[in-house]
């Protein structure tokens, strides 16, 4: 536990959250700030700001409890969709644990995540996927 660290010391039961999944390896609880009702914070036990340089078991809770969570959402509150994301790096924000944000969708919502589009040529997607595959 990092005691500076605002996910580990709700893991550890020292600061309060509103726990909708509990398991060995990873918590789910509703984010303070939500952007929708229900906005879910899904977060790996283990102190890590990169959830892929975490074992590879945590990982794969980590996104079995998304969908665990997605199942309860969908039952509770019967959104329209869910948006789901991970972000790595410098853009994580102000917590440096790993957490994956699912976003209950409704109707006039105002959520935006939209992603400005380019067209990926052929002779760049063979290039770049052949890059890829051979890693």
């Amino acid at each position: 536990m990092h005691d500076d660290c605002d996910f580990c010391r709700i893991v550890a039961g020292d600061a309060a959250a509103a726990r909708v999944h509990d398991g060995d390896r990873v918590i789910a609880f509703l984010d303070r700030r939500p952007a929708t009702t229900g906005h879910t914070l899904v977060v790996p036990k283990q102190h890590g700001s990169e959830l892929f340089e975490m074992d590879d078991r945590t990982t794969a809770d980590v996104f079995r409890a998304v969908g665990t969570v997605k199942t309860a959402v969908d039952h509770v509150l019967d959104p329209i969709g869910v948006s789901v994301f991970y972000t790595t790096g410098s853009l994580v924000g102000t917590v440096e644990h790993a957490h994956v944000h699912l976003v209950p969708r409704f109707e006039d919502d105002d959520v935006t995540l939209s992603l400005l589009r380019d067209r990926l040529e052929d002779e760049d997607g063979e290039r770049l996927g052949s890059r890829l595959r051979d890693v």
